[in-house]
């Protein structure tokens, strides 16, 4: 059913431990993810977006334990998947995978591409022999890949050839749900819409969810259902992507969308510009932790911790002036 919830995060939390001295004492923590919470239908694609460094990546890679969490839950088809043990675990995934940034980084330059595309068929014993074979070349057609480049190395192939090959690595169990750490922003123009064309028709095709993590807010807004919009480790706004873009209540959401280039040079969007850094996330700011850089902030602001609220029509927004 396309409305039933298939990913549930509450109150999930990653804090990395500062450790300093002779004895490696922890003396502080950054808080990289600090209380988020989301859900995500089947079929749909939830946008996950903001400046770099506020956490979305740890977010992601957290969600399927990639990293562990500090604290918090995830609910995958029913199951809590931080209380899972290692074999669970391992069958859980059949069902979770992700779509790395770096289309360079994350293949191994020693393994042929049919290799890097099997070697979860061989983890999972899906396919052996022939079949195992064929299964690869089915999965290099569905990414527009051809049957010869089943003998080539990573180093042979473009970075756009490179991302396809990921997306058939994590494509090759068929799960429900794929994590997409910023598929497109090491990519060509002209090439990110050809990936973002091919994600759409996967989605389509095999009934995936994608959680799609991502800083261009023009791309986000191609492929995604529904936006949530995350500074310093909080998610700060959530809506659908039109409800969105057209009436943003946040004031770090306005300053991004204000960001977006018209592609008409007699229009010009009202810029609004951010003063001063983003505070660090080892000690982040007391109250609502963009009051150091908004314009509207109040006294309630630096002394009280937002609500992230229901604002009407599945419109979330943590701000006290909302």
């Amino acid at each position: 059913m396309i409305n039933e919830v298939l990913l549930e995060v509450k109150s999930l939390k990653k804090y990395f431990p500062i450790k300093k001295g002779i004895f490696s004492k922890t003396v502080a923590h950054v808080k990289a993810v600090d209380g988020v919470d989301f859900y995500v239908k089947n079929g749909e694609t939830l946008g996950l977006v903001g400046e770099s460094g506020c956490g979305k990546s740890t977010t992601g890679r957290v969600i399927l334990r990639l990293l562990e969490a500090t604290e918090g839950t995830v609910i995958f088809q029913g199951k809590d998947i931080m209380t899972l043990g290692k074999e669970e675990l391992q069958e859980m995934r059949r069902n979770m995978q992700i779509i790395f940034q770096d289309p360079y980084a994350s293949l191994n330059p020693r393994m042929t591409v049919g290799d890097i595309i099997g070697e979860a068929l061989d983890i999972h014993g899906v396919a052996k022999g022939r079949k195992r074979e064929e299964k690869i070349l089915e999965l290099l057609n569905e990414v527009g890949l051809r049957p010869q480049h089943i003998r080539r190395y990573p180093h042979e192939f473009s970075g756009g050839q490179r991302q396809r090959i990921g997306i058939a690595r994590a494509l090759a169990l068929y799960p429900r749900f794929i994590v997409c750490d910023e598929p497109v922003s090491a990519l060509d123009v002209s090439i990110q819409a050809q990936i973002i064309n091919l994600m759409e028709e996967l989605q389509e095709k095999f009934g995936l969810t994608y959680l799609f993590i991502a800083h261009d807010l023009s791309v986000v807004k191609h492929i995604s259902d529904r936006v949530a919009v995350m500074y310093l480790g909080k998610i700060v706004e959530l809506a659908d992507k039109d409800e969105l873009y057209e009436s943003p209540l946040h004031p770090y959401t306005c300053a991004l969308l204000s960001a977006i280039p018209i592609p008409d040079p007699e229009l010009k969007r009202q810029r609004i510009l951010l003063e001063g850094d983003v505070p660090s996330p080892v000690d982040p700011p007391r109250g609502c932790r963009f009051h150091t850089r908004c314009r509207e902030a109040r006294d309630i602001c630096r002394e009280k911790d937002p609500e992230f609220k229901d604002v009407g029509d599945g419109h979330f927004v943590a701000c006290h002036l909302r």
